[in-house]
């Protein structure tokens, strides 16, 4: 189907917007009527860019408080959509969007709202245009898309239909199954938005906290079965209020937007297919099958110089396995925990997260489904003999990268790339068994679109996002993951123009062992105050000798239901720590009321190194 935006939901002037959606590769926008306002350049003008851009001019919205109204009202508000009528004639756009009345109407009366639908009808019929009536979420009388469409049905013109919005109909908690009564040719629009599940009045939610299909908590691809079952075959269209992507790069959210819309036809698609609705589906694209990753290859770190993260390693008890044939790059490992430390291209470059390698069934597959995705490869040089891996850029920056080449060693299997590294020492360090998870820091500006990356192109699930407390403000966090747990990567947001470290989590089977080798080896710990040790014994009643085994070696711990956790950080090099972990039982969350301890812990050592 093809694909729309309104350019409410890009920063910019509406040039800059027309110009962004055609690199993007939407196929039309919805003009929102304040743009055209504020631009200095003729309708005829826009028209004119969009033609030499090849975008089509889809809808001119919105246009406000028409029904229910007393008669004088009425012929005011047709004067009104005359002038309207005029504009769209010469913007050539051809719908125009009527909301359902908030501050003017007097009657609720249907009979009422239907004959003035179809005296609008009439004057929109003698323009060459069509009125789609949409129910707001927050209409004085009508709020409900069934009620609009029965009002629609009732004016009996063959210029009116309706606009259905996911936003207006969920966000009222409506079913939208009824959709499917509604003729396919009286849906005259569909608008699409995703949000999180909030408790706030539907006008603030609406205005400020939508979001892009995937991004949120409602199910967008059973929203769109439903149209398609109906017969509907007009755009698919985004209607986002939103301040951030109000102020983000303008062809940077457009990219993300239409991502989303591709996500959301293939999740759609793959639904009517599972309903046996394979035929009606046709009218939707998929694209190639997610490969939810199998786990970590590696984790990357990279700098000019790696050196003081080998001596963590060490520290921690892992080995040198060997520097790479061709390049600057050394690998270290225990158990199935690589970490990549790479010092290619890095001049002045402190330590920090820079990729990640995921194990996948099909890299090839996964690639083509990246790529429909317009998600950007990242440029990758390899000399003869070595293997090609397909990378792309997570909006933070961080480079996925997916390999399903396995070898069988001495050891066990291996990724096919690890004999790529030579010279290395065997390790004998038996309780680090691989990466539990990576912690990856990005702006406000990119977490939506994070979000949507790794939900769209790995298939990862989100759970509830958290926020956890720090002496410099709120961090909020978002796990990614596969269902297994074999993956996880947690998304936090810092505020603003704070460093919040990055950190790659070891799990391992025995932490004291590990802890008592590593303090043997020199590594400093993140000091742990005693206040949280006595708030442990209140938590959970721990007795005096696991509170002392805890403190002399400065864990933490955390108890579910299901088991227990137990945990500790290194001090970060550069913007990047290592967390040492062991999980018993069935515990598979991540101790957050921790979270606010180490932030703290952190901020005093890096108080006490700038003072140094």
């Amino acid at each position: 189907m093809r694909k729309s935006i309104a350019t409410v939901c890009l920063s910019g002037s509406l040039e800059d917007k027309l110009h962004a959606c055609a690199d993007a590769g939407f196929d039309g926008i919805e003009i929102f009527e304040p743009d055209l306002v504020v631009t200095d350049r003729s309708p005829e003008e826009i028209r004119a860019l969009a033609d030499r851009l090849g975008l089509s001019l889809d809808l001119y919205q919105p246009f406000r408080d028409f029904e229910g109204v007393r008669p004088d009202q009425l012929e005011d508000n047709l004067r009104r959509a005359r002038a309207r009528f005029e504009t769209m004639r010469r913007l050539g756009v051809d719908t125009v969007l009527v909301c359902s009345n908030v501050a003017t109407a007097t009657t609720g009366s249907d009979e009422v709202a239907a004959e003035q639908l179809r005296r609008l009808g009439d004057l929109a019929a003698s323009y060459g245009v069509r009125v789609a009536y949409e129910a707001l979420a927050w209409g004085r009388y009508v709020d409900d898309y069934r009620r609009s469409w029965e009002i629609a049905r009732l004016a009996d013109h063959e210029a009116v239909g309706v606009c259905l919005d996911s936003f207006h109909i969920l966000s009222r908690g409506h079913d939208p199954a009824a959709i499917e009564e509604i003729p396919g040719d009286k849906i005259f629009f569909a608008q699409l938005a995703d949000a999180p599940a909030l408790t706030l009045d539907v006008l603030s939610w609406s205005r400020h906290h939508r979001l892009f299909p995937g991004e949120g908590a409602w199910d967008l691809g059973r929203f769109v079965t439903h149209l398609v079952r109906a017969g509907y075959r007009g755009p698919l269209s985004l209607e986002v209020f939103n301040d951030v992507f109000r102020q983000t790069d303008t062809g940077r959210t457009a990219q993300h937007a239409l991502r989303s819309l591709v996500w959301l036809e293939d999740r759609a698609a793959r639904l009517l297919a599972e309903e046996g609705g394979g035929e009606v589906g046709a009218a939707l694209d998929r694209i190639a099958d997610v490969d939810e990753p199998t786990g970590y290859d590696y984790v990357e770190i990279k700098a000019e110089d790696t050196g003081e993260v080998e001596v963590v390693l060490d520290q921690l008890g892992l080995s040198f396995r060997g520097q790479h044939r061709t390049k600057p790059v050394r690998l270290w490992s225990a158990g199935q925990a690589r970490i990549v430390l790479n010092e290619q291209h890095a001049r002045d470059l402190e330590p920090h997260l820079a990729g990640v390698g995921l194990g996948v069934a099909d890299a090839a597959a996964a690639s083509d489904r990246a790529r429909a995705l317009a998600v950007r490869a990242v440029p990758r040089r390899t000399q003869a003999g070595e293997l090609d891996l397909a990378g792309f850029v997570a909006p933070s920056g961080l480079e996925v990268f997916l390999n399903d080449r396995r070898t069988e060693t001495r050891s066990g299997v291996e990724p096919a790339w690890a004999a790529e590294f030579d010279h290395g020492r065997p390790g004998h360090t038996r309780e680090i068994a691989g990466i539990d998870h990576v912690n990856v820091s990005h702006g406000w500006d990119a977490h939506d679109e994070a979000v949507l990356f790794y939900t769209s192109v790995l298939g990862l699930q989100k759970p509830t996002a958290t926020e956890a407390a720090g002496p410099q403000g709120l961090v909020r966090s978002q796990v990614m993951r596969t269902g297994s747990g074999g993956v996880r990567i947690s998304l936090n947001v810092a505020p603003l123009d704070v460093s919040h470290p990055q950190h790659i989590a070891l799990a391992c089977t025995d932490i004291f062992a590990v802890a008592r080798r590593a303090e043997d080896r020199g590594l400093p710990r993140v000091p742990v105050p005693d206040n949280y040790y006595d708030d442990l014994r209140a938590r959970f009643g721990l007795d005096d000798a696991t509170l002392g085994r805890l403190r002399d070696h400065q864990l933490m711990y955390d108890r579910s239901a299901a088991g227990e956790f137990w945990h500790f950080y290194t001090p970060r090099v550069g913007s990047v720590c290592f967390e040492v972990l062991q999980r018993t039982g069935g515990y598979d969350v991540y101790a957050g009321d921790n979270t606010p301890v180490l932030l703290a812990a952190q901020d005093r050592l890096d108080r006490a190194s700038r003072r140094g």
